[in-house]
């Protein structure tokens, strides 16, 4: 797989930059603008940091979990869930709870 080709992908759904991507994953930007520049494949560590700073997994990152079937909607809201903040990730959640013991 084209690593940072797919890192390239994720940062266009998200329209994020390397700067957001170096911010949100806490690694150095020269560290991102590197994986583009020099073409190179990043390190487990390195990616595991842009992963979690993507709010994903390594499996995620790789679409191992579209192999579980997931429908598109169903990875539109996993897309979506990962631009949120920590705070509006729980007020979803509340959500969601609230209007499933309403069903």
């Amino acid at each position: 797989m084209d690593v940072t080709g797919r890192l390239q992908q994720l940062m266009d759904e998200r329209g994020w930059t390397i700067y957001r991507v170096a911010k949100e994953a806490d690694i150095p930007w020269s560290t991102v603008r590197n994986l583009f520049r020099r073409n190179t494949e990043p390190s487990i560590a390195t990616l595991e940091c842009i992963c979690k700073g993507m709010g994903m997994t390594l499996p995620q990152f790789f679409d191992v979990d579209n192999q579980m079937g997931l429908t598109d909607e169903q990875r539109q809201l996993i897309n979506q869930w990962s631009r949120l903040n920590d705070r509006d990730k729980r007020l979803v959640s509340e959500l969601v709870d609230a209007l499933n013991e309403k069903a």
